[in-house]
C-alpha cells in the first residue's frame, strides 16, 4: 500500500483514525445517506478578471500604513518549512509519502483519498457573511488533490464543528458543499456536525472534508514518464482559492482598506474578490486525461509553484516558468504591492492565477492549446528541464 501526504502547510495526513467511542460525550451529530446517486451538473465557470500582467503591472495607491517591511507567510504565522519538516518526520513512520492523495489497492484499481480544510479563509467568511460558497472551497481542496492521480471522485464526507449550532448558517454551508459535489460529479455520502460549547467563538465554525475516488492501476498518473522537454500547461484559477489567507489578512490590515472597499482597479469589493470559490477542476482534468498524453498533474495550493510542481517530477528534473505567459489577476498584484511582498514569497505562497498544472508531451500540448482545453482556458506556462527546483523567467 502506498500512503501519500500533501507536502504543504495544511498537511493532508491519510492515516486511518480510531472512531469516536460510543461512551464519549457529547456525541456528534452524524449524517449519512445510503444509495446516494452521483450528481451531474455542469460546473460554474469561475474566474477573476485578469487585466494586467507582470510586464504591465498596475501601480496601486494602497500604502496607508507606511511600514516599509516586506511581509512573508512566516510573518503571518505560517511556517512552510516547519510543515515540510513534519512531513519528513512522518515519512520515517509511513514511507511512501509525497503525493497529493493516498492510494489504497482494490482489485485492479486504487482508491485515492484526500482530506483538507479551507484554512483561515473562514475568517473572511465570518467577516463578510459569505457562507454559501465556502463549502465549494471545501470540496475543491480534496477533489482537486485526488484527481491529480487520475482518480474520478466517488464520494465526499464533511465535518462541521461549532460551539453553538446555528441551523440557518449551517444550512448555507452545507448547500455549498452540495454544490461542490455536483460540480465534481461525486456523492455527498455523509458527514458529522459537532457542537462543542466554549470551543469556538460565537458565530464561528470549522470545516474539514474527505474525498475518495478511484482509478485503474494501469491508468494512475504518477509522473514517472516525465522527461526534460515536456511542457507545463496551466489551468486558470478564480483567485486566491483557499491558501495563503493568513498572509492575505495581514496585508489587508496593513493596507488600511476593508473588505467592503473596492479592489483597486476593479468593480468588485475586496471581500467578493477574496471569497471567490476555488475552481473545481475535476471534469476538465478528467476530460483531458481521457484523450491521453497527461504525464503528471500538480494542484497549486500552499507552497505555490515553487513547492508543488516539483512534487510530480522524477529526481533530477525541474521546471522553468515563463512569468509573462498568462495574465496575472489584479488581486495578486494588489496583495503584492500592499504587502510589499517579494516575488519569491508570492510564488511560494499563492497560485498567482494558475490553480492546476499539467505536465504533457510537446504533441499533447499542441492538442490541448489548439483546442483551448475544450470549454476551458489553458496556457503554456513553462517546460521541464534537467536539474531540480523551479526557476522563473
Amino acid at each position: 500500500m502506498t500512503v501519500a501526504f500533501g507536502a504543504n502547510t495544511e498537511l493532508s495526513r491519510c492515516f486511518a483514525r480510531s472512531i469516536r467511542r460510543s461512551d464519549q460525550q457529547p456525541g456528534p451529530i452524524q449524517r449519512f445517506s445510503h444509495g446516494f446517486q452521483p450528481l451531474s451538473v455542469a460546473a460554474d465557470k469561475l474566474g477573476a478578471t485578469r487585466s494586467s500582467t507582470r510586464n504591465s503591472r498596475r501601480v496601486f495607491s494602497v500604502a496607508k500604513n507606511n511600514s516599509g517591511e516586506s511581509l512573508t507567510y512566516k510573518d503571518a504565522g505560517v511556517d512552510i518549512d516547519a510543515g515540510s519538516e513534519l512531513v519528513r518526520r512522518i515519512a520515517k513512520m509511513a514511507p511512501g509519502i509525497g503525493g497529493f492523495g493516498g492510494l489504497f489497492p482494490l482489485g485492479d484499481s486504487y482508491l485515492v483519498a484526500g482530506t483538507d480544510g479551507v484554512g483561515t479563509k473562514l475568517k473572511l467568511a465570518f467577516e463578510t457573511g459569505i457562507h454559501e460558497t465556502i463549502g465549494i472551497d471545501l470540496v475543491a481542496m480534496s477533489v482537486n488533490d485526488i484527481v491529480t492521480s487520475g482518480a474520478k471522485p466517488l464520494f465526499f464526507l464533511d465535518y462541521f464543528a461549532t460551539s453553538r449550532l446555528d441551523v440557518d448558517l449551517a444550512e448555507k454551508v452545507i448547500k455549498g458543499i452540495v454544490d461542490g459535489c455536483r460540480q465534481s460529479d461525486c456523492a455527498l455520502l455523509g458527514g458529522e456536525t459537532a457542537e462543542m460549547p466554549d470551543f469556538y467563538a460565537d458565530g464561528e465554525y470549522d470545516l474539514s472534508g474527505f474525498a475518495v475516488g478511484i482509478v485503474k492501476k494501469d491508468s494512475v498518473i504518477n509522473g514517472k514518464d516525465i522527461v526534460a522537454g515536456d511542457v507545463l500547461i496551466g489551468l486558470p484559477s478564480s483567485g486566491v482559492h483557499s491558501n495563503g489567507f493568513s498572509l492575505v489578512r495581514r496585508v489587508l490590515a496593513r493596507s488600511g482598506l476593508s473588505l467592503k472597499d473596492k479592489l483597486p482597479g476593479e468593480d468588485v469589493t475586496l471581500g467578493e474578490a477574496l471569497m471567490a470559490p476555488t475552481v473545481i477542476y475535476v471534469k476538465q482534468v478528467l476530460d483531458l486525461i481521457s484523450k491521453g498524453g497527461i504525464k503528471g498533474i500538480a494542484h497549486i495550493t500552499g507552497g505555490g509553484f515553487t513547492d508543488n510542481i516539483p512534487r510530480v517530477f522524477p529526481k533530477g528534473l525541474g521546471a522553468v516558468i515563463h512569468w509573462n505567459s498568462w495574465e496575472e489577476p489584479t488581486l495578486f498584484n494588489w496583495i503584492q504591492e500592499a504587502g510589499k511582498i517579494e516575488d519569491a514569497e508570492m510564488r511560494r505562497t499563492f497560485n498567482m492565477g494558475i490553480g492546476m498544472v499539467l505536465v504533457v508531451s510537446q504533441e499533447t500540448s499542441y492538442r490541448i492549446l489548439e483546442g483551448g482545453g475544450g470549454d476551458y482556458k489553458a496556457h503554456r506556462i513553462g517546460e521541464v528541464v534537467s536539474g531540480e527546483g523551479v526557476s522563473y523567467h
